[in-house]
């Protein structure tokens, strides 16, 4: 069901799916986030018949509110907290900003931790 935004010249239809890539895009632009993770097993084996931009992100609409979950994979040896809660006002800005629309929530689940290769 897309979101609809009222305006003197008509109505304006807003996907899910176009909120979940602005989402996404500020998601992995975040500091400390090295990816998006699956929500569970069967998310993670059709990204990989299908990529999907919009991996990692779910949008869902309660009455007039936007909620937003994004599931990130966090550099190990960060500050797993504060990664997250950047993420969360990350994502908030950019899809408020964008939309013009209020976000009730923004719920960040931390799916692992990944260490990377020492540069040489």
């Amino acid at each position: 069901m897309p979101k609809t935004k009222d305006t003197p010249h008509g109505s304006i239809h807003i996907a899910p799916r176009a909120i979940a890539t602005i989402a996404c895009q500020a998601a992995v632009e975040s500091y400390g986030v090295v990816g998006l993770a699956s929500k569970n097993f069967f998310d993670g084996l059709s990204n990989l018949i299908v990529k999907d931009p919009t991996h990692g992100v779910e949008v869902h609409y309660q009455n007039e509110a936007i909620l937003i979950d994004i599931y990130v994979v966090v550099e190990y040896g960060t500050n797993v907290k504060v990664v997250a809660d950047s993420v969360a006002k990350t994502v908030r800005f950019h899809v408020e900003r964008a939309l013009g629309l209020p976000i009730r929530e923004v719920n960040v689940h931390v799916r692992g931790l990944r260490i990377s290769e020492p540069n040489p």
